[in-house]
C-alpha cells in the first residue's frame, strides 16, 4: 500500500513495510516515536517537485478543491500502478478513482498514519529540512490566503481614493491660480477676460502675448478660434488698461506657466484615475462615470465598505447633514446625494430625477458587489443595469407625454348610462330621440288659469284701496277736530251750528270725504279694525309694487270711482 502526502515542496509518495501494525490504531504513535522506529514503518519511494511557486499554489488550490492537478496525475500513474494508494481526502480519492482508475482508501488507520509521517517528515524525505519547509510553508500559506480572500494588488482602492482626493485639490488650486492671473493682468488689458472665457486659454494667450502691443503681431490659430482671434487684436489697439513693467509681466508669465503645468498634471492624474476605475471597478464605472464612482468609494472609505451599504444608503451618500437636518426639522428627506452628477441621473427631467436616482442606486449596489466579490473581471453587469435603466428613463419621459396629451392607458373611457342599451349588444335598440325647436316657443298660446286667478287679484286689491281710502279719511277729520277745539269757545260753537245746517240740507254720506286731498298724495298703509269688518273683511297690508303692478284698466276705475266720490 501506497501512501500520498502533500508538502510544501512537492508531493511525496511512501511505502508502506508492515501493514499489519496498522490495525493497532491505538499503538501505531509509538512506532514514529523516533526516525529509527519510523523508517521500519515507511519508506520513501518517489517525490515530484514543485518548480515555482505558482504550481504550488496551482496544486495546493486543485487539492483545495479536492481535485488532482495536471502534475499530480502524471506521477501517479508513473508510480502508483496495481498498488492501493492512501489519501488524506475522501473526496480526492474518489476523483483520483474516477480518473486514473486507482484504488484510494481513507479511514481512521490512513489519518493516524498521516500524522506519524508529519512528525518525521525531515527524516524521512532526505535533502528536505524543518528550515526549508518552514519559509515555503509561510510563502505557500499567504498566497493561499491572498487567493481565497480574492485579494490582487491590481484591486487595491487606497490608490483611487488618494487619487480623486488629489484630482479635487488641483481644481481647487486651479481655479485660484487662474482667478489671480485674471485679476493682474486685468490691470493691463482687461478686454481679455470678456474674449476668452476658457482659464487655461487664457493663461496660455497670456503667456504668449505678453504686453498687448503685440497682439496685432502674434497667431493665436493653436490656442484660440478665428473670430476670438481678430476681435482680441481689435481690443489690444483700443485697449484701456495700464502699463506694466518687464519685471511685473514677467512674473505674470511665471504664474501663467503654473496655472498651465497644473492644468497637464490634472489630465494625466484624470487618466490615471480612469485605468484604475476600469481595472477596480468596471461595472460601477459603466454606470456612474469615473468620477462619480470613485468620489463613491473614497467617501466610504473603501469598495468593500462601499459594497456593504444598502441602496438607500448609496442614494443618498454625500447628502448626510442635509438629511439629518431634514429628519431634525421634520421636512422632506433628501432624494440624492453624490448620485446626483451621474449622466443617467443629469439626463432626466427635474420631476423624474428622484425615480431615476433610486433606481441607479439599485443597480450600482449591485454592480459595486459586482466589482468587489466577484470572480469575473468583465463589466457585463453594468452595461446590462445602464441599459434597463435608460429603457425605464424612457418608459417614464413616455408616461409624462402621455399624460400631458391626453392618451395614456390609465385613463378609463366612462360610456353614458342608456337603459335601451342591452348587455352584449353593441347598438342601441330604439332610435335616437331627436330635438323638437318648436317646443322652445310660446307664442300664441292661452292661459285661461292664469288670466282667472289675475281677475281676482285685480278685485281683492281694489277692495282694499276703498277700505284704506276711508280709514284715512276717518283719520284726517279727527285729526282736524282736535286742532278746531283750540280755538276760542265762540267761534267753536259758531261752527258748529254752520255745519248742523249744513248737514242738515245735504243728504248724509256712508263714508267721510275730504275734498281738499290730493289725488297723489301717497296712502298710508296701516291695520286698523273696523265697524264695517263683516262686510268688507280685515286689513291686507300689500307692497306698492304689487299694488301698481294691477292692470291699466282697473287704474282708470279707481281713478272713476274717486273722482265720483269727490263729487
Amino acid at each position: 500500500m501506497l501512501v500520498l502526502f502533500e508538502t510544501p515542496a512537492g508531493f511525496a509518495l511512501f511505502k508502506v513495510l508492515d501493514e499489519g501494525k496498522l490495525n493497532r490504531v491505538e499503538d501505531l504513535w509509538k512506532e514514529f516515536e523516533t526516525s529509527e522506529s519510523a523508517r521500519t514503518m515507511v519508506k520513501l519511494k518517489a517525490f515530484s517537485k514543485f518548480e515555482n511557486t505558482a504550481e504550488a499554489l496551482g496544486a495546493t488550490m486543485r487539492l483545495v478543491e479536492s481535485k488532482p492537478s495536471k502534475g499530480l496525475c502524471k506521477f501517479l500513474k508513473a508510480e502508483c500502478q496495481g498498488e492501493t494508494l492512501a489519501v488524506a481526502d475522501s473526496k480526492l480519492g474518489n476523483a483520483i478513482k474516477e480518473k486514473l482508475k486507482i484504488d484510494c482508501i481513507h479511514n481512521n488507520e490512513v489519518m493516524e498514519l498521516m500524522r506519524g509521517l508529519r512528525a518525521q517528515l525531515s527524516e524521512l524525505i532526505t535533502g528536505l529540512t524543518s528550515q526549508d519547509i518552514s519559509p515555503m510553508s509561510l510563502g505557500l500559506s499567504h498566497s493561499l490566503s491572498r487567493y481565497k480572500l480574492k485579494f490582487s494588488p491590481d484591486k487595491v482602492d487606497t490608490m483611487i481614493i488618494q487619487a480623486i482626493g488629489l484630482l479635487d485639490d488641483l481644481d481647487k488650486e486651479l481655479n485660484t491660480y487662474a482667478m489671480r492671473v485674471r485679476e493682474w493682468y486685468g490691470w493691463h488689458f482687461p478686454e481679455l477676460a470678456k474674449i476668452v472665457q476658457d482659464n487655461i486659454q487664457y493663461a496660455k494667450v497670456v503667456k504668449l502675448t505678453g504686453s498687448r502691443a503685440n497682439a496685432c503681431n502674434l497667431d493665436y490659430s493653436g490656442i484660440i478660434l478665428e473670430d476670438v482671434e481678430s476681435e482680441l487684436k481689435e481690443a489690444a489697439l483700443i485697449s484701456m488698461g495700464t502699463e506694466v513693467s518687464e519685471h511685473d509681466m514677467t512674473n505674470i508669465k511665471a504664474l501663467c506657466d503654473q496655472v498651465i503645468s497644473l492644468s497637464e498634471y490634472r489630465g494625466q492624474l484624470y487618466d490615471y484615475l480612469r485605468s484604475r476605475m476600469n481595472a477596480i471597478a468596471p461595472n460601477l464605472t459603466v454606470l456612474v462615470g469615473e468620477l462619480v464612482g470613485a468620489r463613491l468609494i473614497a467617501h466610504a472609505g473603501s469598495l468593500i465598505n462601499l459594497a456593504k451599504q444598502p441602496a438607500s444608503t448609496v442614494q443618498i451618500l454625500g447628502a448626510e447633514k442635509a438629511l439629518f437636518r431634514a429628519l431634525k426639522t421634520k421636512h422632506h428627506t433628501p432624494k440624492y446625494g453624490l448620485i446626483f452628477h451621474a449622466s443617467l441621473v443629469g439626463q432626466a427631467a427635474p420631476k423624474l430625477k428622484g425615480k431615476i436616482s433610486r433606481s441607479l442606486a439599485a443597480k450600482s449596489v449591485l454592480s459595486i458587489r459586482m466589482d468587489a466579490l466577484g470572480e469575473a473581471q468583465d463589466m457585463t453587469v453594468g452595461l446590462e443595469s445602464r441599459a434597463k435603466l435608460e429603457a425605464r428613463l424612457h418608459q417614464l419621459e413616455g408616461k409624462v407625454l402621455a399624460r400631458i396629451s391626453g392618451i395614456g392607458k390609465g385613463k378609463a373611457q366612462i360610456e353614458p348610462y342608456d337603459r335601451d342599451r342591452k348587455q352584449g349588444v353593441p347598438g342601441l335598440l330604439t332610435t335616437a330621440r331627436t330635438y323638437n325647436p318648436a317646443a322652445d316657443s310660446t307664442i300664441g298660446e292661452a292661459k285661461p288659469e292664469q288670466k282667472a286667478e289675475g281677475e281676482v287679484e285685480f278685485k281683492k286689491i281694489k277692495k282694499i284701496q276703498q277700505f284704506t281710502e276711508s280709514v284715512v279719511e276717518h283719520q284726517i277729520e279727527q285729526v282736524e277736530k282736535e286742532a278746531v277745539t283750540e280755538e276760542p269757545l265762540k267761534k267753536k260753537k259758531k261752527k258748529d251750528k254752520h255745519k248742523e245746517q249744513e248737514a242738515e240740507n245735504e243728504e248724509p254720506l256712508l263714508f267721510p270725504v275730504i275734498t281738499g286731498a290730493s289725488e297723489d298724495e301717497p296712502l298710508k298703509k296701516k291695520k286698523k279694525k273696523s265697524k264695517d269688518r263683516d262686510s268688507i273683511g280685515a286689513v291686507i297690508e300689500l307692497p306698492e309694487e304689487e299694488v301698481a303692478s294691477a292692470g291699466a284698466e282697473g287704474q282708470v276705475e279707481h281713478d272713476g270711482d274717486s273722482l265720483k266720490s269727490s263729487k
